[in-house]
């Protein structure tokens, strides 16, 4: 585990949009396409998407989701937005964590995911949206999660802003994100798992062509997505204090922030 705090300061980047990866032309032609394109890929993927999960993570991902909130503050209590919830696997872990004196709002612009979250109880409190354009008040939560997902939005920074606007002050954002390895045989062995193994396990444990394509596409927004300091400078530039990013297993990216 490596722990670093953001050094972007008087070096970052101009205040400009920053999309988290180039067009992926295999998959759409415009970006324009991309929000529809991947709606429907995780429509169609949503029941199996906790199976594909875990194949992904061997099995840790309910483990690692709970510690990681406990071990960044979450408590009884809290108020807590999960953008981008998918079925619901870091919104159900907060819930149990904050307890009934607490709450847990799941957005996420797939209908089909939500629609597992929603049943399978992990979320209380479900809306539709986007994490660029989040219908919800300003000051409103303690903390802030996204899980696996930042990937997915249009532009790092006007989702950052967004996630300062609805946090209290004081509150805390965590996003988590699967990243590149540096050259080398991690980063060889990484790749032939996501590119190859995981596509095609998804293939024979689903029979679902389309979930099988989830995770083609997957692969190549980790291997085009920007470098993690691009990052910690839109968390900084849209006005998150303290911001810091942690390493776990050399993938699993930690990013942590305070709203003042």
């Amino acid at each position: 585990m490596a722990i670093e705090k953001s050094a972007a300061g008087a070096d970052a980047k101009p205040d400009a949009g920053l999309p988290p990866h180039p067009t992926l032309e295999r998959f759409y032609k415009r970006d324009a396409e991309r929000p529809a394109y991947i709606r429907a890929l995780f429509d169609a993927s949503a029941r199996h998407y906790d199976l594909i999960s875990s194949m992904m993570s061997f099995g840790t991902d309910r483990y690692y989701r709970r510690w990681i909130l406990r071990d960044t503050g979450l408590a009884p209590g809290m108020s807590v937005l999960d953008v981008a919830c998918g079925t619901g696997m870091v919104a159900g872990p907060a819930t149990e964590i904050v307890g009934p004196t607490g709450h847990v709002v799941g957005l996420e612009p797939s209908a089909g995911m939500l629609g597992e979250a929603v049943r399978k109880r992990r979320v209380k409190w479900a809306v539709r949206g986007v994490a660029e354009n989040l219908p919800l008040a300003d000051n409103s939560f303690d903390m802030l999660t996204m899980g696996f997902a930042l990937r997915h939005v249009a532009d790092l920074l006007t989702a950052f802003r967004e996630y300062k606007r609805v946090l209290k002050p004081g509150g805390k954002v965590l996003v988590l994100e699967i990243t590149r390895p540096a050259p080398g045989m991690t980063y060889r062995c990484f790749k032939f798992f996501m590119k190859s193994v995981i596509p095609a396990a998804t293939r024979v444990t689903t029979f679902n062509r389309q979930a099988q394509s989830l995770m083609d596409y997957h692969w190549d927004t980790v291997e085009y997505c920007v470098p993690s300091n691009l990052i910690l400078e839109a968390m900084e530039q849209a006005g998150f204090e303290q911001v810091t990013r942690r390493i776990q297993a050399r993938v699993c990216y930690e990013y942590t922030g305070i709203k003042p």
